[in-house]
């Protein structure tokens, strides 16, 4: 199935996006922690893409190798050949953590790690790869297996958006803020991008809930994220292992049918418990 049709099937339960992997245990962003996810049942995978110094695309998220690999280096300061012989720390890394045989994964190994097994969501730590990535997409033949995603939620965003060239045919989820009192206009710009999914924020959940049957008739699911840094209004996965009606429950309740998580296990355990 293609990742558009799997997103758009209203039969569907909650779908489960796995952030960096499924990396407790195995390091983030390994293929090891890609392979868990495959092998957890989960819907996608997302993964950091950066490019080295001679121009290859690699997946890690840190401006720096320390936190993952123990260096104090920038990786697009150095070879592809110097990326990739860098062991990973276990899980989220940091001193703490052992070093594995896993090793910094190239684009091209994880799009053939994934191939017809799992769907991916691309995070490019430097929008304007957009293009480049695009077409190391197509050239593999991945284009309806992953998703290629950017801010999608002002005038600015959709003329930017307008300019990139060769990023057709690839699945694109809009990103966007919306806030009590223009939440109807983010909606209007996230429509006019016309994607099959927006990376929604929110001050409010119900400011989100306000827009979801506009954009959900515009073909466009919600997808939100409870890892712990980045979530909005204390919806967190922290929380939600303590109380996940309050959380998760919560939010597909709202509309949301897409989330990303640090506890994919935890999130489908519960989804599976209401299924029941």
């Amino acid at each position: 199935m293609k990742y558009i049709d799997h997103i758009a099937d209203p039969s569907r339960p909650c779908a489960i996006v796995a952030h960096r992997g499924a990396w407790h245990q195995a390091p983030e962003n390994s293929l090891a922690a890609i392979e868990n996810a495959i092998v957890g049942g989960y819907d996608i995978v997302e993964v950091d893409i950066r490019q080295s110094a001679d121009g290859h695309l690699f997946i890690l998220h840190d401006d720096t190798l320390e936190r993952m690999a123990g260096i104090d280096r920038i990786p697009e300061e150095m070879t592809i050949a110097e990326i990739t012989g860098l062991r990973l720390r276990m899980a989220d890394g940091g001193p703490d953590q052992p070093f594995t045989t896993q090793t910094v994964p190239t684009l091209e190994q994880v799009l053939e790690t994934v191939r017809g097994r799992i769907f991916v969501d691309l995070d490019l730590k430097d929008l304007e790869m957009m293009s480049i990535v695009a077409a190391k997409v197509k050239e593999m033949g991945m284009a309806d297996q992953v998703d290629l995603k950017a801010r999608a939620d002002t005038p600015e965003a959709l003329a930017w958006l307008a300019r990139q060239p060769g990023i057709d045919g690839i699945p694109f989820m809009g990103q966007a803020f919306f806030r009590v009192g223009s939440a109807e206009e983010t909606a209007k710009a996230v429509i006019a991008a016309r994607p099959f999914m927006c990376e929604a924020k929110f001050d409010e959940l119900e400011t989100l809930a306000g827009q979801h049957e506009r954009l959900r008739n515009a073909g466009i699911s919600l997808w939100v994220n409870t890892l712990d840094p980045v979530s909005c209004c204390g919806l967190t996965d922290s929380a939600a292992l303590e109380d996940p009606d309050a959380i998760w429950g919560r939010m597909m309740a709202a509309g949301i049918s897409v989330i990303q998580t640090d506890q994919p296990a935890a999130l489908k355990a519960y989804i599976e418990a209401r299924r029941a």
